[in-house]
This record gives C-alpha cells, structure tokens and sequence, in this order.
C-alpha cells in the first residue's frame, strides 16, 4: 500500500481501540460495580498506553511525510492525524497512562464526595488530577500557554484569550436582560409526582422524535447525564427524580443530540478521524439546539404538553402557554445542568475563569471552594448552601477536563448562528415544531452540518453550515426575544 494507504489503516486500528476504551468509560459511569473502581483504572491506564504507543508511533510522523491526498476528505484526515500526532508526541506515555489511571478512580470518589457533601475528603484526589493535567499542560505547550495548550484538545484553533474577550463581550447583555426578568412576574412552577416508568417511558419517546436511532444506541441512567460513542455505537443516559420530571426530558434531549451528531455523520466516515464531532463546541451547538431552541420552544411545548398529560394525568399547569413558561422558567438555581439559557451562560463563566487560574498557578487548590462560593454569590445572588450544589456538583474537574467548560458557551453561540439559519431556512418550523415533527430540522442540521464530522475546522464547519460568519449577536438576539415575549415585558 501507499504511505496514505498504511496510514489510513493504522488509523482504524486506533480509532476502534480509542472506541473501547469509550465504552469502558460508558459502563463505569452505568453499570459497573463500585467495587471494580480500582481494576477499572488498572486496565484504563493499560488501554492508554496501548493507544498512546499506536498514536506516538514513529511510523505515523514517516507516513505523514510521505502521504500524499487525493481528496478533500483525504486532505482532511492528514491535518487531524497531524494535529494528534504532534500533541501525543510531547505527552510522555507513563504520564498519559498515569492520567487515565488517575482519572478513572477520581470519578468514583467524587461521585462518593458528592454525595455526602465531602469537599476536604476529595481535595487530595482532585490536587493529584489538577497536578497531571499541570504536568501535561506543559508538555502540550511547548512553551506556549498551558491553559490553551489544555483546550487545543477540545476547541482547536480558539484561544483562552478570545474566549475571554467573548465573555466579556457577552455578559453585560446577559445580566441587563437577566435583571429585566427579575423584576417581571414570575413563571408558573411544574409541581407534582411523576413516576420513574412514566418519565423513562416518556424520555425514550422524546428520544426517538429527536431522531435517535435505538438500534445503534441505548438510554441508561446515570449520576450525571452524558453520551458515549461514534458510528453505530452511540449511548446515552439521563436522570430521574419524580418530582422534576423536565430535568429527565431536556437531559435526554440534550444528550441525543450529541448524539444524533454522531450517527448522522457519514458512514464512510466510520472508525476514522473524520467519523466524529470536529469539537466539543460544535458538539455542544447541536445539544444546545436540539435542547433549547427547538426542545424549549413555546411551539414544540405546545406539543410536550400533550403528551406529558397523556402520561402523568392532569399537571399543575393548565396550558401550553403556561407549561412553555414553566419549561422556560428563568431562576438563579445552583445546578449548571439545570440552569434556564439566561443564566447557563454565566454558570460556564464562572467556571472557566477559577479553572484557568487553576492551571495557570494563580488559584490554590485550598482556595478553591471560597473562590467559586464568592464568585456565585456576586454573579447569581444567593448563598452556595453546600458543596454538592457548589465546587462538587460537575465531573468534569475529577475526571480531570480542563479547557472543556468554555466549550459549552461556545456551543451556545454556534447553536445561535445555527437557529438563526434554520429559520430562514424553514419558515414553517414552529409548525412542524407543535404537532412534534422534528423531521425538517434534523433533516437541515444532518444536510448542512452533521453529516460532515471533522471534514472541516470547527468554525468553518458552522460557518459553512449558515454561510455567515460566527457571531455571539444571534444568540443574545434570540435570548432577548424569547424571553421577553414569555414574560410578557
């Protein structure tokens, strides 16, 4: 074979094995006992080595010289190949496999931390994931910053400054339209008993009106909701508690469509670089979308309502209208993941600058629960009551990934050029929206953006998708008329 041929090849072989150790990643979280925690990390930090040997492979810099594309896809899959190559290069492999070990038992425990409120018992463990991300960091830097060096790995191409400057750019309409609401009437509360088979039954449904495919895919619960997997493998899970029963629906809805992403990019794409998300933001646009502008849309409420009454019985709310305000509830809550769109925004804030002060030494570990505690308090006006609804409440820090929570907001501001398009593009949407159909929507999103995976970089593949440049204006436009009209100011 050609030196594009035995590259390609190779490839495969690495991308199926990073697929298992997804799926070890997928059960730990699920289904696997708690007292497997410790071999769990032994045979994650073997895996990892194994992967960190295949993608440090001196043969792979050879065939990356020598390959020559044919095509744009080809082209395509030699600038990924390159870019993993060069950051996996400067890792040393004991480190990589001492992270995977690491990490992999840190998610146990603070899952334990979490649930009884034990903050001091998990600083160590969390002080030894911050120390081998540090340590890492600097290897990917080469000199450079180690905070975007960290997020190179999720975003490529985008800066710790940039994003920044876009929070900046971002935050005085988010607190003017967040005090305009304080001051209006309050939206109705979803109150009542909602059993776990009829919310399960409920979500599955949802699920498959989003356009997730069960055959390649499974629901599952889990602590904290998330998806695992590419190609024909891609899982889900959600949570239930039976007296918020929105929080299982919009978290299943927001994991098919990371999902939905995966199993709608091309087939020929499979177990290749290019057979995945080209980001975690332009992962998290299509989350965010399906989630909020067409899951939380008043339209597509009108027909939630519906069906939860067909479920549950008569609800506390006796309206689409007023079940559209409840859906879209605005509140200082502690909980990013149960966050409403005006406020989910400067959960990840907070969060981005206290982890790159973290990385970049200004924060101490000691200093940590004050710090986020102080910041919350100023930003959201209530009291962290305790550890759980503060600094312990996302894995995200304990499995040790720095540089994603900007990611989030990121994808909130693709997902807006995106809508905006949308609309455009389909003008009856909010039609199709209230009697449940989702088939023009997925249909544009799966045409212009997610059939494509990594084809291109993450700003050109939205900015192919809309034919306009990336602007936060078209987020913060949609959040000002939604939210105004819903509450009536």
């Amino acid at each position: 074979m050609s030196a594009l041929g035995d590259l390609l090849a190779f490839q495969r072989e690495t991308e199926a094995l990073g697929q298992v150790m997804g799926r070890l990643g997928w059960d730990q979280e699920t289904m696997m006992p708690r007292g497997a925690a410790l071999q769990r990390g032994e045979e994650m930090a073997a895996l990892e080595g194994v992967l960190h040997a295949r993608r440090t492979d001196p043969r792979v810099g050879e065939w990356l010289e020598h390959a020559t594309p044919g095509t744009e896809a080809e082209a395509a899959q030699l600038r990924l190949i390159a870019h993993s190559y060069t950051r996996a290069c400067r890792v040393p492999g004991d480190l990589a496999a001492e992270i995977a070990r690491v990490t992999s038992v840190s998610q146990g425990k603070w899952a334990a931390a979490r649930k009884a409120d034990d903050l001091a018992g998990f600083l160590p463990v969390l002080g030894q994931v911050i120390d081998l991300r540090r340590a890492e960091a600097a290897a990917l830097a080469d000199g450079g910053d180690a905070y975007d060096a960290l997020l190179d790995g999720y975003e490529p191409g985008i800066t710790g400054a940039e994003i920044a400057a876009l929070f900046d750019r971002m935050r005085p309409g988010l607190v003017d339209l967040r005090a305009a609401l304080r001051d209006a009437s309050p939206a109705p509360v979803l109150t009542g008993h909602f059993p776990r088979a009829g919310q399960l039954a409920l979500a599955q449904e949802v699920a498959e009106v989003f356009g997730y495919d069960l055959a390649r895919g499974r629901i599952d619960e889990a602590v904290h909701p998330f998806s695992s997997g590419s190609f024909n493998d891609v899982r889900i899970t959600t949570r239930i508690d039976e007296a918020e029963p929105l929080g299982c629906i919009y978290s299943t809805i927001h994991e098919v469509g990371h999902a939905g992403y995966e199993q709608n990019i091309a087939q020929d794409f499979g177990l290749s670089v290019l057979g995945q998300g080209v980001s975690m933001g332009v992962h998290e646009s299509q989350s965010r979308i399906y989630e909020n502008q067409l899951g939380r849309s008043p339209a597509f409420c009108h027909w939630l309502f519906g069906r939860m009454r067909d479920h549950f019985g008569p609800l506390s709310v006796n309206s689409p209208e007023e079940f559209a305000r409840a859906v879209n509830r605005v509140a200082a809550g502690y909980i990013r993941t149960e966050a409403d769109e005006v406020h989910y925004n400067l959960h990840i804030m907070l969060r981005f600058d206290l982890e790159r002060a973290l990385i970049d030494g200004d924060l101490a570990l000691g200093d940590l629960e004050a710090a986020w505690n102080d910041r919350f308090a100023a930003d959201f006006g209530i009291a962290v009551d305790r550890p759980a609804n503060g600094v312990l409440q996302d894995v995200h820090w304990p499995v040790g990934l720095f540089g994603y929570f900007p990611t989030y907001s990121l994808g909130n501001v693709y997902a807006g050029c995106l809508h905006a398009a949308l609309r455009d593009a389909r003008p009856g949407l909010d039609q199709d929206l209230a009697k449940g159909d989702l088939a023009p929507a997925l249909g544009w999103l799966r045409d212009n953006l997610q059939t494509h995976g990594g084809l291109r970089t993450p700003r050109a593949t939205v900015e192919h998708a809309t034919g306009a440049p990336v602007q936060e204006a078209a987020l913060l436009g949609y959040l000002e008329a939604k939210y105004r009209a819903l509450y009536r100011i």
